[in-house]
């Protein structure tokens, strides 16, 4: 089952009230679909949460996965492969699966992570 990942982009996009994002993560609930993040990209966007309601209650139904010692590995070996920079993007592309859809304010770089993982997913600009 594919499944709904999101940026930190994505997730700022959350924060805002994006309308359009908001539906997309309700009807993935609606239908089954996991919702995923990386805490590398939670803590790019985490900076006042008595402000941030609206994230608080998002994360509470997205998976968030940890960056652990073999991830962080990972993450330089695929920023190597792909030319990029940013370790939140590597760390979030270790998650994504052929078919999901990665919710990014920066296709160009996850296009790149994406296509140096060989993972056949969908990039969905916010």
């Amino acid at each position: 089952m594919a499944a709904l990942i999101f940026d930190a982009g994505g997730l700022i996009a959350l924060d805002r009230g994006d309308r359009a994002v908001g539906a997309l993560l309700a009807v993935a609930a609606r239908d089954g679909h996991e919702a995923i993040t990386s805490s590398a990209c939670v803590a790019q966007v985490w900076r006042d949460p008595a402000r941030q309601a609206r994230l608080t209650r998002a994360l509470e139904g997205i998976v968030e996965w940890p960056l652990d010692e073999l991830a962080a590995r990972r993450c330089g070996l695929l920023l190597a492969r792909s030319g990029t920079s940013d370790v939140a993007d590597a760390a979030l592309v270790l998650l994504v699966r052929s078919g999901d859809t990665v919710l990014t304010s920066d296709p160009e770089d996850i296009g790149r992570l994406l296509k140096a993982s060989e993972l056949d997913a969908r990039v969905r600009p916010v």
